[in-house]
């Protein structure tokens, strides 16, 4: 069985984390459109819309996080950073 590749996720409000540990994907509500993030996704920084975030996580469960109004995602050296 071949390993699947990971990424360092954090996701967090002004007042602190919200979920913090590897994944292997995650898709997000771009503001341009909705985007999938694999490991070693090339740098990036958008904002977000309103909607859901679904988590891949390392065990293939998937975990889902609302997004009520906004918010950004940062893509950078392997390390994925979402401000609700």
């Amino acid at each position: 069985m071949t390993e699947q590749k990971t990424f360092y996720l954090t996701i967090a409000h002004v007042d602190g984390p919200v979920y913090d540990t590897d994944a292997i994907s995650v898709h997000v509500p771009g503001s341009e459109g909705d985007m999938t993030i694999l490991a070693s996704h090339e740098a990036l920084i958008s904002s977000l819309k309103s909607g859901i975030i679904s988590v891949t996580r390392t065990d293939n469960s998937i975990e889902s996080f609302e997004v009520d109004n906004g918010g950004t995602v940062e893509i950078s050296d392997n390390h994925v950073s979402i401000l609700l």
